[in-house]
């Protein structure tokens, strides 16, 4: 099996937080591959431009409210690009390690409505700092791009949710969730002030929405719902309606014990396989399969 072949193995079966670093990581490289393709022949595009492609104007977030009435998509979009190489790679990071915890406790739809919905959160409270806080109203309008609001949501929401949780850190030891949470907090309350203020509102702003999510889900109401629901509706508005006709089912009474039999019937070999693998691979993630068992998932999907 092709390199090819294994990333769509994994996108297809790797899960949300898989997908959500597919996006961001292609969103950031195939502007550069095209960026670079086009720059002998001197074409130039005007959403794009090299040190922040795809993220000028169009697709990142203002400070200026009057911008979100020509692109108001840039609520969103900002939070799946990013400004740098190391931008993305520290972002990557953290979002692999706070999702797979998140979704020890949670489920993947819960996930993508915390990542979109603390992403809103984050640009509403960076544009309302700029327009109210005096250090920031005196500096010029100010776009930021990135993920970081979104994964801070993640992050603080499982601490919230489990703080003694254990996380063993490389050359640092055993340490509860918690610690991590509040070290990256202190950071953006030390930084705020001093350089990138904009980008370090978003990350408390995102904490900030963590918290309310962990607080509201406990209290019986799941925000994530908002986006499942909006999910929803633009799937049914999309979908093709078919009619079926009325078909009038008589009941055998000659065989009552047909369908028990059928409903003893062993699960089919291939699909217990399948279900075996899907269960290693929420234990212990994609990479933990073996050659013949990617193989062989690959050979089913198609």
């Amino acid at each position: 099996m092709g390199l090819i072949d294994d990333l769509k193995l994994q996108y297809r079966i790797g899960g949300i937080t898989q997908r959500l670093i597919f996006w961001n990581i292609g969103l950031f490289v195939i502007p550069l591959i095209l960026l670079s393709i086009l720059a002998p022949f001197r074409v130039e595009l005007p959403f794009m431009d090299w040190n922040n492609p795809l993220a000028d104007d169009w697709f990142s977030i203002s400070s200026q409210p009057q911008d979100l009435l020509w692109k108001p998509w840039s609520l969103i979009t900002y939070a799946f690009l990013h400004s740098g190489f190391f931008h993305i790679l520290f972002n990557m990071l953290v979002l692999h390690f706070s999702a797979r915890i998140f979704l020890t406790f949670f489920t993947q739809k819960q996930l993508f409505g915390l990542y979109i919905l603390a992403a809103i959160f984050s640009a509403l409270l960076f544009i309302l700092s700029y327009n109210t806080i005096p250090l920031l109203t005196s500096l010029n309008s100010s776009k930021m791009v990135g993920a970081s609001g979104s994964i801070m949501g993640i992050l603080v929401a499982t601490a919230v949710y489990a703080p003694y949780y254990q996380v063993r850190l490389m050359l640092i030891g055993t340490v509860k969730l918690w610690h991590i949470a509040l070290v990256f907090i202190i950071l953006d309350l030390i930084n705020v002030s001093v350089s990138n203020q904009g980008g370090h509102i978003a990350h408390l702003a995102g904490a900030l929405f963590g918290y309310i999510f962990i607080k509201a889900l406990q209290n019986g109401t799941d925000l994530s719902k908002i986006v499942s629901s909006v999910i929803e509706f633009f799937e049914n508005l999309f979908k093709p309606k078919t009619k079926s006709p009325f078909k009038k089912v008589h009941r055998n009474k000659t065989q009552p014990n047909k369908y028990k039999s059928a409903a003893k019937k062993p699960k089919d070999v291939t699909q217990q396989q399948i279900d075996d693998i899907l269960d290693k691979i929420s234990k212990s993630g994609y990479d933990s399969l073996t050659k013949e068992e990617k193989e062989f998932l690959f050979k089913v999907g198609k």
